[in-house]
Formats: structure tokens, C-alpha cells, sequence
């Protein structure tokens, strides 16, 4: 699966991704942080799943309307357990981010909005 994988993700996670066989950049390897619409939007033009902690993304694809190849959100996990968690919701959720859906992942849950759902 190709990702995107944002700066406040733990960057030792994108080589865990990659070895798992995932075409995954960081955006934390970047010069500068180009904001998150315009991460969002290459995301989007790249095909690529956005992986991130920031809750502002789900803002943007949902109250904003922006475009986006799905969204995973890691909520309050720790970086060792990012990249792990990371490729769990690939394997279980593989056909959801297919359809571009928006994963919020929280110690106690899953939370799953595909984009044709109110």
C-alpha cells in the first residue's frame, strides 16, 4: 500500500512500513513542512493513505470537503506502537482504505467513516 506518513508519526515507523513491503514516505524527511492541506492534497495525488496523529486532517476531508486516499489516526498510542498498529489496520481494514475511508484508532477502539457516510 502506498502511505504517507506525517512528521509527527514516529519516523522509525516508515522503515517498519517499508519492510513490511509498503511503499512509505515520511513527511518528517521533508526541508520544510508544507502545512496540512497541502500534505493532504500531495497524499491525494499520490494515491496514498495519509498515517498520522493530527486530528486536523479528518477536519479537512470531512467539514472541508478536501479530497484525501484515506486517513489512518493514530490516537494517544505510543511511537513503539505505531508502526505495529499501522500495519494491523492495513491488514483488517485494507478494503475501507481502498474506498478512502477516514480510521481513527484509539486504545479501546476502531473507528471507521467511509466517505459516502454523513
Amino acid at each position: 500500500m502506498k502511505l504517507l506518513v506525517d512528521s509527527c508519526v514516529w519516523g522509525g515507523a516508515v522503515g517498519v512500513l517499508q519492510d513490511a513491503g509498503h511503499d512509505a514516505i515520511w513527511a518528517g524527511s521533508w526541508q520544510h513542512d508544507p502545512g496540512d492541506k497541502a500534505i493532504l492534497a500531495q497524499a491525494f495525488h499520490e494515491h496514498r493513505v495519509l498515517v498520522t496523529l493530527d486530528k486536523d486532517f479528518g477536519e479537512l476531508a470531512i467539514v472541508q470537503g478536501l479530497p484525501h486516499a484515506g486517513i489512518i489516526r493514530l490516537v494517544n498510542q505510543s511511537a513503539t506502537q505505531q508502526a505495529a498498529l499501522t500495519l494491523l489496520v492495513i491488514e483488517r481494514y485494507q478494503d475501507e482504505l481502498a474506498r478512502a475511508a477516514i480510521i481513527t484508532v484509539e486504545p479501546e477502539r476502531v473507528r471507521i467513516r467511509l466517505p459516502d457516510e454523513p
